[in-house]
């Protein structure tokens, strides 16, 4: 059994991940009114991507016989400028999951939690391809800044991504 602290910081991690899966929709129904189709499929992906981290955690603790409660959360951001700052804010906030999860494992490890710390080991390696992801793709957006072309390249591409959950 898991203590309480440990119980309650996975609980809020799950309630996070929902949040994220909020915070990505806002980012693509902003894409999609911008007419950029592409940008707005890669954060639905990314919608679904943060739905099935939270279903990973609801499993997790549901397999060690912990309650699950499902919690509020506050509004998400809906405005942006541009698509730059739309990725940049997702980077800040895919920097805070991770941060999030650092702090989960740093739980798990103090209270020598083993079935926990081998859990989240997933959650730590996937916040490093997250961020990688992201900054790549900022770097791409402001190197093509304002060429039409190179959008509409970038936005046919994203266009493609589709998620698959990865096996167990």
């Amino acid at each position: 059994m898991i203590s309480e602290k440990l119980h309650a910081a996975l609980n809020d991690q799950l309630n996070f991940e929902f949040y994220s899966a909020h915070a990505y929709l806002a980012m693509a129904a902003y894409c999609t009114d911008q007419d950029y189709d592409g940008f707005a499929n890669f954060f639905l992906v990314q919608a679904e991507e943060e739905r099935f981290h939270a279903m990973k955690f609801y499993n997790f603790l549901s397999d060690l016989g912990q309650r699950v409660t499902i919690s509020e959360f506050p509004s998400v951001k809906n405005d942006f400028t541009s698509l730059l700052d739309t990725f940049e804010t997702a980077l800040k906030h895919e920097k805070e999951v991770t941060r999030r999860i650092y702090e989960l494992a740093d739980i798990a490890l103090d209270e020598r939690e083993h079935a926990t710390m081998a859990f989240l080991k997933w959650f730590i390696d996937e916040q490093i391809e997250e961020e990688s992801t992201f900054d790549t793709l900022i770097t791409k957006i402001a190197r093509i800044q304002n060429d039409a072309n190179a959008i509409f390249m970038l936005d046919a591409e994203l266009a493609t991504r589709s998620f698959k959950a990865p096996a167990e």
